[in-house]
């Protein structure tokens, strides 16, 4: 990890509020030669930036920086994914990265990453599926349960397992709370990942495809299971919008 730049200059003062602001994937990369996301989505460097404030923006002692830091990769990994997500999996309110990493040999894991003593880190990561060239498909982090904990989902290999799996942080890592198979959020060659989350009834929706890509889907996580209803025909990548209507 290296820190690029810092931004704005940060007048001393009372002790700073600090947070993510900012993360985006940086110079790709062919060494892998997956292709699943099309043309690109294989990436060398993923920068997050960290955002300082202090004082209320009315006395002596008020001020802002952004520093940039640089996780770059080793030559058995990279960033295989179509963006850097800034999601809160903590509940606190702030958010913490979520985005696919890839090994050369054992394929794809969910990656989190969050401040820890002001700068990013390491927070917690699914295990790599195993096999080279196997990818997932990250769908959204919210409380699907009502318990109070955040859960984060994703489709592991969307085209091939076409499973939904659910996670929690426990400890130093996450743990598998749920999956259920025949759900699917990306076909080969795009540059977008379909789907959502969305909240009907008061209550969170995984808003996903069916495994043969007819019919679309909304499910829920309810007492350590997933539980599915049919929303309709599929009839394109809009159709799995998380915007759509509640039923």
């Amino acid at each position: 990890m290296r820190a690029l730049a810092l931004l704005a200059l940060l007048h001393g003062g009372p002790a700073a509020a600090q947070d993510i602001i900012g993360a985006e994937l940086a110079e790709p990369t062919d060494k892998y030669g997956h292709g699943i996301l099309g043309d690109g989505g294989e990436w060398d460097v993923l920068n997050i930036t960290v955002g300082r404030s202090t004082g209320d923006g009315t006395g002596l002692f008020t001020g802002s920086s952004k520093l940039t830091y640089a996780f770059d990769s080793d030559e058995n990994l990279l960033w295989e994914d179509v963006v850097a997500r800034l999601w809160d999996t903590t509940g606190d309110g702030k958010p913490e990265v979520v985005v696919v990493q890839s090994h050369m040999r054992l394929g794809a894991r969910l990656m989190v990453l969050a401040l820890t003593d002001g700068k990013p880190a390491y927070w917690g990561a699914t295990p790599f599926i195993g096999t080279a060239h196997r990818w997932l498909a990250p769908l959204g982090a919210a409380d699907l349960d009502g318990d109070g904990q955040i859960e984060i989902a994703y489709i592991d290999r969307p085209h091939l397992a076409k499973t939904l799996r659910i996670w929690r942080h426990d400890g130093d890592d996450l743990v598998e709370v749920a999956s259920k198979s025949g759900l699917t959020t990306h076909m080969i060659g795009w540059d977008f990942i379909a789907g959502g989350l969305r909240t009907c009834g008061g209550k969170p929706e995984m808003v996903t495809a069916n495994g043969d890509w007819s019919r679309v889907v909304a499910s829920t996580l309810v007492e350590g299971r997933i539980e599915s209803r049919d929303l309709g025909p599929y009839e394109g990548p809009k159709s799995l919008s998380p915007k759509r209507p509640c039923d």
